[in-house]
């Protein structure tokens, strides 16, 4: 037997002065008639005395205060063993993700769906990077995604100026996080940049087992890029139209991962989700300790009202 917060039965102390002054109440009544008048009022009138209604309500009082302390029946902890995947997840965070093809532009596209993935993600741990011609930590494996989410939609590019989309950047950092993981994965959330022979990636994944799943983010027609309201143009003096890179595509075929094209449907993330659960391989089962608790406190709170409702529902009726 133990209570979860031992300290709320302190306020007991407060139960003894209350249960002396009740002890030794006597009513008006009482003062002015004899005991055989006062039965003869009580036989009418019915209910009972002021001093028993405020002992029950001195004793409703002692098993609130118990309920709240919470007693518990201890058992011991229990191991506990459960499944848990580890799953990196890099997003673009180059100036080409800026592209408005896809709504408003392709980075908050990129985060609404991975926020919507942690939606339908189950028994897996999250790690969130962004990278571009670097990477950066944003957030390490987690399985609070709540917190996560709040990471995610307060991950901004403004203030960063960097260019190119490189890969491999996401790779070795992927390769970083988990180096304790036999077989590794990462999902990157990407327009597939400017390469065109993604060869080099592709040998890092497999000699470092790294299972790439690609969520392609632009389209094929692609679109201008803007910054500070104006267009962008080359060295030429062309406008720059940026599209999806599909040679991306053999970096997840490759390395025994999957390629996904943008949707503007949320039941893609589902089956993204559904895709990423069942081809990562789960770590060894991961023990946790289990506290084994039985709680009681509800004992005491139903006592404590049966003698509330004894206490005020028992007032003397008014006789004829």
């Amino acid at each position: 037997m133990r209570f979860e917060h031992i300290e709320y039965l302190a306020l007991l102390i407060f139960s003894l002065p209350m249960l002396y002054f009740a002890l030794n109440l006597t009513s008006s009544v009482e003062s002015i008639f004899s005991k055989e008048m006062i039965k003869k009022v009580k036989a009418k009138g019915g209910g009972l005395s002021q001093k028993i209604r405020a002992i029950l309500i001195i004793f409703a009082y002692i098993f609130l205060v118990v309920a709240a302390a919470r007693p518990q029946v201890d058992n011991g902890d229990i191991k506990v063993k459960g499944e848990s995947k580890n799953l990196v997840a890099a997003i673009d965070i180059s100036k080409s993700m800026l592209v408005s093809d896809l709504y408003p532009n392709r980075f908050i596209f990129a985060k609404r769906k991975f926020t919507n993935l942690l939606d339908n993600l189950k028994s897996t741990k999250v790690s969130l990077i962004g990278f571009s011609s670097r990477a950066f930590l944003i957030s390490p494996l987690t399985s609070d995604f709540n917190s996560l989410r709040f990471l995610t939609k307060n991950f901004k590019v403004g203030n960063l100026n960097l260019k190119g989309t490189s890969v491999m950047e996401a790779l070795t950092t992927a390769n970083e996080l988990m180096e304790d993981s036999k077989e590794k994965a990462i999902l990157i959330m990407s327009d597939g940049g400017d390469k065109r022979d993604f060869n080099q990636e592709i040998a890092y994944a497999k000699d470092n087992n790294i299972k790439v799943f690609i969520y392609a983010v632009g389209t094929k027609k692609g679109s201008i890029l803007k910054q500070n309201g104006e267009t962008m143009l080359d060295s030429s003096g062309n406008i720059i139209i940026l599209k999806l890179n599909v040679a991306i595509k053999e970096l997840a075929l490759q390395s025994g991962g999957a390629y996904m094209e943008h949707s503007l449907q949320n039941a893609d993330m589902k089956k993204l989700a559904s895709i990423l659960e069942s081809s990562i391989v789960s770590l060894s089962d991961e023990e946790s300790i289990v506290h084994n608790r039985v709680e009681l406190f509800y004992y005491p709170a139903l006592l404590a009202a049966i003698l509330l409702a004894i206490a005020l529902f028992s007032l003397p009726r008014r006789g004829a």
